[in-house]
């Protein structure tokens, strides 16, 4: 097979994207206010589709931090005193606020993190629904029934919010992501500092901007700056009561481990290297369209993306020929290049580096690039769709997150095989099983050690539905009831009535 040439990136009107006055205060959020005044020290947002710098934000320290911790602390008696009702028709109007300017939010989106704008619209559509749901859902709670469970001592079961939760937020979906953990914070009557990634801080910053006027002042903090200052005071904060994190295992690690000193609570969705395990019987022209999306979504800087292919050896040459076909039809370009741009660049210079020294080390471990494999020439950090074929069982590519638009191809025979290699990794957030037979789609997931096992779809999500991993992926819920078990406590009160 030959490799197809590399595609061309489109140009567009980056500069034209968002307007200088639909940018948000690039300062912190804290107790109900943007700082104001020069900060003492700022970072550069760089725009990944062409290098140049987009704009300077605040970095701030551990001194920030606290006074966010101490505003949210004050905050929170009087935020966990309104009933379910009350918070759930703030977090509606939250929701209808960000529909009402989703157009400034999803071209925002686009220019900081050079999504393609169907992309950045998904985000933003999936955030009006998530804090739509999570209202809607904070009004069900069920518990276990009151009644006597000993003789003459009434029990009931109260569920009651954590307290003060830190959030730290990823570079790939800040604005989703953010909301994926404000919703449930908030909405279980929690209150909350959040650090976006100082990469990607300005969808954040906007969503603070536009909710300044419903939420109480405290309610909702947003700190700028790096992990190591602010996210490490986060996690060993004794005014802290839990720390959310989505983002990298080794961040997980760190996070937990400081969280461990005052043995908070700890939320961590990390990293996944997801398996598609495609069997003989599978409808291969649907497996590699549903590959076309799941696999380079997000330039695949997607923590669920279909990266990694377990394909039976009788169908193998004709799967990856479909995958091929499908995956050289992908528009690449800037986000103001056009509604039908479909992969972007990747996030940073250092990203950009480390996944062509991915598909380097993969091709020297033997694997061969179908189509894509390299840089694509021009300003901006963008990245070829590529397909790896050959890739050897117990290699990095076989086994690490290229975080990147790289889809590895195995070959298996044995049934059994498939299952023990797609569960052969450190991480368990997500997998998909392709086959026509039914009693193998009922039986392969149940082996499978991933938190969502998808059948003849891969990277499907709903509100409805708990998202989350197993293994080095973390622990903890997000979207779903589940979420707002995650980010709530439960309080057993015993009445001894006897007379």
């Amino acid at each position: 097979m030959t490799t197809a040439a590399l595609p061309e990136i489109r140009r567009g009107d980056q500069a034209g994207l968002v307007k200088s006055e639909e940018f948000p205060p690039l300062n912190h959020f804290i107790d109900g206010a943007f700082a104001t005044g020069e900060p003492a020290a700022t970072s550069a947002v760089i725009d990944p589709a062409n290098g140049s710098e987009l704009v300077r934000v605040a970095r701030g320290d551990a001194e920030e931090v606290d006074r966010a911790i101490a505003a949210a602390k004050q905050a929170l008696p009087a935020w966990r005193a309104l009933t379910p009702k009350e918070r759930a028709e703030l977090l509606n109007k939250i929701a209808d606020r960000i529909e009402q300017h989703a157009d400034v939010l999803i071209r925002l989106e686009a220019l900081n993190c050079g999504k393609p704008l169907e992309v950045a619209e998904d985000d933003v559509v999936s955030a009006v629904d998530t804090f739509r749901f999570t209202a809607g859902a904070s009004r069900a709670f069920t518990e276990l029934g009151a009644a006597d469970y000993v003789e003459d001592h009434t029990s009931l079961i109260l569920r009651e919010p954590v307290g003060v939760v830190g959030a730290i937020v990823p570079w790939n979906y800040p604005l989703l992501m953010g909301v994926w953990k404000l919703a449930p914070i908030l909405a279980a009557g929690n209150t909350v500092v959040i650090k976006p990634s100082e990469q990607t801080p300005l969808t954040t910053l906007k969503l603070a901007e536009l909710v300044q006027d419903l939420l109480p002042a405290g309610v909702l903090n947003v700190v700028l700056g790096k992990g190591s200052a602010v996210g490490a005071r986060l996690s060993d904060s004794p005014d802290v009561d839990l720390v959310a994190l989505t983002g990298s295992v080794r961040a997980g690690r760190e996070v937990a481990s400081a969280a461990g000193q005052t043995v908070k609570r700890v939320h961590l969705e990390l990293g996944g290297k997801a398996p598609v395990i495609i069997f003989d019987d599978a409808d291969l022209a649907a497996a590699a369209e549903g590959l076309r999306a799941a696999g380079y979504w997000n330039s695949g800087q997607e923590c669920g993306a279909g990266t990694r292919v377990l394909v039976h050896e009788s169908v193998a040459e004709r799967f990856v020929e479909l995958l091929v076909e499908q995956v050289s039809t992908l528009v690449v370009g800037e986000p103001g290049a056009g509604a039908d741009v479909e992969l972007g660049p990747l996030i940073s210079e250092s990203h950009f580096e480390n996944v062509l020294g991915f598909i380097e080390r993969a091709k020297a471990e033997g694997a061969t690039a179908a189509i894509g494999g390299d840089r694509i020439e021009g300003d901006g950090y963008f990245v070829a769709p590529t397909v790896l074929t050959g890739v050897v069982e117990g290699t990095e590519a076989a086994r690490e997150e290229a975080f990147g638009p790289v889809v590895t191809v195995e070959t298996f025979t044995e049934e059994e095989d498939a299952i023990r290699r797609a569960n052969d990794v450190e991480y368990g957030l997500a997998a998909s099983v392709w086959t026509r037979d039914s009693a193998r789609s009922l039986s392969v997931p149940r082996q499978l050690d991933f938190g969502t096992v998808w059948v003849n779809s891969h990277l499907v999500l709903a509100n409805e539905v708990p998202w989350g991993g197993f293994k080095g992926s973390g622990y903890g819920r997000d979207l779903s009831i589940y979420a707002l078990n995650d980010f709530s406590r439960t309080k057993h009160v015993q009445i001894n009535h006897a007379r």
